[in-house]
């Protein structure tokens, strides 16, 4: 009998990736400036979701064509009646196997949605509802490691569904009350389940002080909290959370209009992190206030991130992995590759399973300055005296004739190779 040993795929970081394939989103006539929010892999690679701003998902399934050659095609879009807020699919999802390939869906005023991801048919809903019968959207979705327990952050609190049994879940409130100072306060922005223990770690938006973190550990079979987590020294909500997929006790935390990205080995003191990964920032640009998502590859080594320039970079999370346990301060990592990807903000990376390579999105909304235009003319019929007219002119409120749109510079899907067998061209 023959045994068969998986081995994670290799990113070869040595030269510049290679891109192997270029698309967009699926045009809707009527949201011309439609671009991504994020997108996420399902578990075997073959397709990819992606949240769009024109409250949409929009599936794309991969094929191989030749080798590292790949071809992208849109496969369906899911439309809904509100604002998409997040979505997580279903571990282990394929459309190789139909029961499991669905994702779950957060969109405003409405329950939270299981949809199938071959047609957008709903299986089920599992509803949070406030103190005003009114629909709650939860703004972090997670599935526990047996895949039975959906996790829904919102403010305060924590729903734990039965993925089995739709209906009301079991509500974790995160603090004792909203006048108290204990517990996790604020929106609950991100759920991560380590991928061997019984814990998993939740971050909210509201800034860590001194007196409190914004990010704690909790014990699913207990459904309490461990102990927090803290000591980076950001005045900043968290936006996501990720373990470590070989090393499950390592959390990395990402922040709010921040350019670094946190780390803490949870053997040693949580109240200090021991590595910092921190991008490189233009001084002069202002950090943008969209949520940028990172992401670390199967085989735990390479940590991914995007940025506003358009570039995307990667570190080597097992550089310098012997740390002092008496350290005061956390090791600062530099980033082993940066390459321009984009013409607009990085806002998702995700790496592909199975596969060394690399998904990027683009786009963000952008206003032009100075684009309102005033009618400033008198309609006296030019029999006004000049000393009339400035009298005029100095009482007139300048009203905007149109209202500012949004446009986006660059919305493009591209996917990159790190495949150490690929062709390097040289220029």
């Amino acid at each position: 009998m023959y045994e068969m040993e998986w081995k994670p795929p290799q990113l070869d970081v040595s030269c510049p990736p290679e891109l192997v394939l270029t698309n967009n989103l699926d045009v809707d006539p009527d949201f011309a400036n439609n671009f991504t929010r994020c997108a996420r892999w399902c578990a075997d690679g073959s397709s990819f979701l992606v949240q769009c701003e024109n409250r949409s998902f929009q599936l794309f399934n991969i094929s191989d064509v030749q080798g590292t050659q790949f071809s992208v095609h849109h496969q369906r879009t899911f439309s809904q009646s509100s604002a998409a807020v997040n979505f997580a699919w279903y571990p282990g999802a394929s459309p190789n196997n139909a029961p499991s390939y669905c994702f779950v869906a957060s969109v405003r005023d409405c329950p939270v949605k299981l949809l199938d991801a071959s047609d957008g048919r709903l299986r089920a809903s599992y509803p949070i509802i406030d103190h005003r019968e009114r629909f709650i959207a939860p703004h972090s979705l997670a599935f526990n490691l047996t895949a039975d327990k959906l996790y829904c952050g919102f403010e305060d609190a924590v729903e734990i569904f039965d993925i089995q049994q739709p209906g009301e879940g079991d509500r974790l409130p995160t603090t004792p009350s909203k006048k108290s100072k204990d517990g996790l306060k604020g929106i609950i922005s991100s759920i991560a389940f380590s991928s061997s223990y019984d814990y998993y770690a939740i971050g909210s938006l509201t800034p860590s002080s001194q007196a409190m973190d914004n990010i704690a550990l909790y014990s699913e079979s207990n459904k309490a909290a461990i102990m927090p987590i803290g000591g980076a020294d950001v005045r900043s909500g968290v936006t996501q959370l990720k373990f470590n997929p070989m090393k499950p006790h390592i959390l990395y935390a990402a922040f709010r209009r921040h350019n670094a990205i946190y780390a803490w080995d949870l053997r040693s003191d949580t109240s200090v992190p021991v590595k910092v990964f921190r991008s490189s920032f233009d001084s002069h640009k202002t950090l943008t206030n969209q949520k940028i998502e990172f992401d670390v590859d199967y085989a735990g080594r390479w940590l991914s991130v995007g940025d506003q320039n358009g570039c995307v970079s990667l570190f080597d999370v097992g550089e310098s992995d012997e740390f002092d346990s008496d350290q005061s301060s956390a090791m600062n990592i530099d980033q082993k590759m940066t390459f321009n990807a984009h013409g607009d903000v990085v806002g998702c990376v995700a790496f592909q399973p199975l596969h060394s390579n690399l998904l990027s999105a683009s786009g963000s909304r952008h206003f032009d300055k100075g684009m309102e235009d005033s009618d400033s003319d008198s309609s006296d019929g030019g029999h006004s005296t000049d000393q009339e007219s400035d009298s005029e002119s100095q009482n007139m409120i300048k009203v905007s004739r149109r209202r500012p749109l949004p446009y986006v510079k660059d919305s493009s899907l591209k996917m990159w190779s790190f495949d150490p067998t690929r062709t390097v061209h040289h220029a």
